[in-house]
């Protein structure tokens, strides 16, 4: 329903005024607010001194929208608005209190839009890589063996408290169809290996690793490292009730960043050592991830070993992998 109310007596350039004050109190207000778009479009007339400039202000999410030209000064706020025209006749301003429909002509709401373009995003293809993952690593020797021989057994990790977190972001996703394609991205890989003995190790003779001695009681003692990973996932789609089982695999390259070792005493007292520890800079691997819309488990192996050719403990060449749950980014 609209209703409209004539004010003929009012001279033209008190109303512009009032309307110029009120633009440049909503001008004030915008920085405070948690949206603010401007648009300001020109168009020119064929006469060249001739241009009509209009200034459009929007405050919120369409809370407040704020409009003027040289033919009248608009101003809507949620489903109520106000308009001072230019009189056409000479006769005066006009002044004009309405009530509008979501999506009334000059004053259309975005809405349409928006959902246009959430509805556009859906249909693309987005990977699963980008997102938060929780696990265990350790290592095998070359025959996949987890149990070390005698000569490293300072290497034996304590399974259960080995833990491996990733941090996955950001990701692009290359689309070869909507449910089909590659995703590539970078992220952050904590691994922490809790040894399982009364002993740690170091750097000894040309860097070779080795069994180090605390000469105490260790309540826990670990190596750590973090790593710079860059994967090139293949990824499927399929259709599962109201979700989809996603399911990637393929390569993923890493740098090391950081690594320390750390010892715990039964005392309290803790003794950390920075070093490279003779680990590979660099390292690659494969992965594999299935999951069911944003949760997915994971597995990664790396096929390079984690410490450098000839310097690992006993010459036994051991290789991490990784198993975890993940959290996908992905909406």
């Amino acid at each position: 329903m609209v209703f409209r109310h004539s004010i003929r007596n009012i001279k033209p350039i008190i109303m512009k005024r009032i309307g110029i004050i009120t633009l440049l109190m909503i001008l004030m207000l915008q920085a405070f607010s948690q949206e603010v778009t401007a648009v300001i479009k020109s168009a020119d007339q064929k006469a060249a001194a001739d241009t009509n400039v209009a200034t459009r202000v929007i405050v919120g999410d369409k809370a407040l929208i704020v409009e003027n030209n040289k033919d009248a000064f608009k101003m809507r706020i949620g489903d109520r608005g106000i308009s001072i025209l230019e009189s056409l006749e000479n006769t005066g301003p006009k002044v004009e209190f309405e009530k509008f429909d979501k999506n009334i002509a000059g004053w259309q709401d975005d809405q349409e839009k928006k959902d246009e373009d959430k509805k556009k995003k859906k249909g693309h293809f987005r990977g699963h890589w980008s997102g938060i993952e929780l696990g265990l690593n350790n290592y095998v020797t070359s025959d996949y063996s987890l149990s070390l021989p005698a000569g490293v057994d300072y290497m034996s990790l304590h399974s259960g408290k080995s833990i491996n977190f990733n941090f996955n972001i950001p990701q692009v996703s290359l689309g070869i169809t909507r449910h089909f394609g590659f995703v590539t991205g970078l992220g952050f890989n904590w691994n922490n290996y809790r040894f399982d003995g009364n002993n740690n190790i170091r750097k000894g003779t040309n860097d070779i690793i080795e069994e180090f001695d605390p000469g105490a009681t260790l309540k826990k003692s670990k190596l750590a490292t973090v790593y710079f990973n860059i994967p090139f996932l293949a990824e499927i789609q399929l259709r599962a009730e109201n979700n989809y089982l996603n399911i990637a695999a393929g390569p993923v390259g890493a740098v090391k960043l950081l690594s320390h070792s750390k010892m715990v005493f039964e005392d309290g007292d803790k003794v950390a050592s920075d070093g490279d520890f003779s680990l590979n800079m660099l390292r690659y691997g494969a992965t594999v991830r299935v999951g069911y819309g944003n949760f997915q488990i994971y597995g990664t192996y790396y096929l390079s070993p984690l410490f450098k050719s000839g310097k690992t403990p006993g010459g036994i060449e051991l290789y991490p992998f990784e198993i975890g749950i993940a959290f996908a980014f992905n909406d």
